[in-house]
């Protein structure tokens, strides 16, 4: 879109920008509300995200992700990249190391510790960060090949962050910082590299990431605390998978 800047990171920098602004509009909105009424958010936002996961996880009968890989292998596939995945994360602490930066984000802004900061803070890193959109709209912004994907990815960040926000309050607003690590690295081998990833991959990235997402969802409806953050390497190690197999 020509109204939009033309540089670098511009669909990273937009993306942030809709998560600081649909968080603030949360928090003035939340506030308002019952802490009943703020527990009912959550419980629909928990619904949501499930609801999300059913959509990113029906990729895995998908006729072309069954068609590109051995008979009979394709749940095997996610199985496999979800148990190293999760091997690699608990042996690198990863929700250990996400929850203690938003702790210490806790801390630099003087929220509450009885607070919901570091629960807003991880859920909603995980929930920005989770899901093909982010990757390859910013392997696009890097290919300069135009902002469409984050442009939409801003859209469903800026009303989930509101969401969020609203009964989870700031640390929601701070999840703009791993976004904006994690979809800069992209953007940055989008630039040197170009096209890294093919459909197949992707989709296996989108299943795994369906499965985060269901964790995410749970623990929003407080039924099970998943260590969602120690299953992200499954990210990098499904779409490893399919391409050794096809």
């Amino acid at each position: 879109m020509s109204f939009l800047p033309e540089f670098l990171g511009a669909g990273t920098m937009v993306n942030i920008v809709a998560i600081l602004i649909g968080s603030s509009v949360g928090i003035l909105i939340g506030a308002r509300f019952s802490e009943k009424s703020q527990e009912l958010i959550t419980d629909i936002l928990g619904l949501i995200t499930i609801l999300a996961a059913a959509s990113a996880l029906s990729e895995l009968w998908s006729k072309e992700f069954v068609a590109s890989l051995p008979k009979g292998t394709p749940i095997l596939v996610i199985l496999a990249a979800m148990l190293v995945g999760g091997l690699i994360g608990s042996v690198l602490q990863l929700e250990k190391k996400l929850d203690h930066f938003g702790e210490n984000l806790r801390r630099k802004f003087r929220a509450s510790s009885e607070g919901t900061f570091v629960e807003g803070f991880v859920s909603a890193s995980l929930l920005f960060v989770i899901g093909p959109l982010a990757i390859l709209g910013s392997v696009s912004d890097g290919m300069s090949q135009g902002l469409d994907q984050l442009l939409l990815k801003s859209a469903l960040d800026f009303f989930a962050a509101m969401a969020f926000a609203s009964s989870l309050g700031w640390g929601v607003a701070a999840s703009a910082i791993p976004v904006a690590i994690y979809q800069g690295f992209w953007t940055v081998i989008g630039f040197f590299l170009g096209e890294i990833l093919s459909t197949t991959q992707v989709q296996a990235m989108t299943i795994a990431g369906g499965l985060m997402l269901v964790g995410i969802g749970l623990r929003l409806l407080g039924i099970k605390r998943i260590a969602v953050a120690n299953l992200l390497p499954a990210l990098v190690t499904a779409p490893l998978i399919v391409l050794a197999l096809s």
